[in-house]
């Protein structure tokens, strides 16, 4: 007879409480390479704006990971230094020319060091907002910039539809993954947190939300590819993660084998105030 299992663990419901499960944060380690070569990447116009309105170029990542957002920026012309709590991505990151120091953002010493911005790509949410933006105030320079951002996927609504009814059967206690709505919707609360912080942190001008549209397409093997660098996938059982894997790609398959994926990658951007 199996033995009884338990329903997996449910993730952050609400965006402010986030970082308060860093199990899921710290759960991407596990397949570093996978993760590098899966995640979707930022605009290059995002970037590009980005850069353009720096006082300098030495930038923190924060949340390095494996070096994706530190390496767009390092051909961009900027100067790089990683911060993540994983030591796994950390050295996946310095094999891609990458420095990383491993610590906890919010704990992280500086060591007197100053920077022309502080970023983060999908992991602000896991920093404390109101530690977090207030570090990121201690080492920004006059007229640096506190930049996070996020990149919200829209499938065609027959796929989203199809994988909301995978999740639904095999994952009931993770309504997050079958709730169907628009991705930038789905980062609203991130987004709204990461200002508010922004507004009741010394030293800040009014934070800015700009958007960039573009696209990417994934085959079949692409698109299951990526399902385990998910932050709920380490939380469930490897028998319920095949399925889901099956489920996913059988939908995939159902609607022609491949797909284009709208993302919108939207930032959060605030200017530190000039030195009085």
């Amino acid at each position: 007879m199996p033995a009884a299992r338990s329903d997996p663990p449910r993730p952050p419901r609400v965006a402010e409480l986030a970082h308060r499960h860093r199990e899921w944060a710290e759960s991407f380690g596990s397949d570093p390479e996978r993760y590098h070569r899966t995640r979707p990447r930022y605009p290059a116009e995002m970037v590009r704006d980005l850069v353009d309105e720096l006082p300098g170029r030495d930038v923190l990542d924060v949340g390095v990971g494996t070096g994706i957002v530190a390496r767009q920026l390092q051909t961009a012309g900027c100067h790089v230094l990683g911060v993540d709590v994983d030591a796994r991505m950390a050295q996946s990151a310095r094999r891609r020319g990458v420095d990383v120091e491993v610590a906890p953002f919010e704990t992280w010493d500086p060591a007197g060091r100053t920077f022309d911005a502080v970023v983060a790509g999908q992991t602000w949410h896991w920093v404390d907002p109101v530690a977090g933006t207030a570090k990121a105030a201690e080492v920004l320079r006059p007229r640096g910039r506190l930049a996070v951002f996020w990149n919200g996927g829209d499938a065609p609504a027959e796929l989203v539809e199809a994988f909301a009814a995978v999740y639904r059967r095999l994952l009931p206690a993770l309504p997050m993954l079958f709730t169907v709505r628009s991705a930038v919707d789905g980062y609203r609360g991130f987004l709204s947190t990461a200002e508010e912080a922004v507004r009741q942190t010394a030293g800040f001008g009014e934070p800015e939300r700009r958007q960039y549209p573009w696209e990417q397409t994934y085959t079949r093997a692409d698109w299951v590819d990526q399902l385990p660098t998910s932050g709920f996938f380490g939380q469930i059982p490897p028998d319920i993660a095949a399925a889901v894997v099956e489920g996913i790609g059988d939908a995939v398959d159902a609607a022609g084998g491949a797909f284009t994926m709208r993302y919108t990658t939207v930032l959060v951007m605030a200017e530190r105030a000039p030195t009085p």
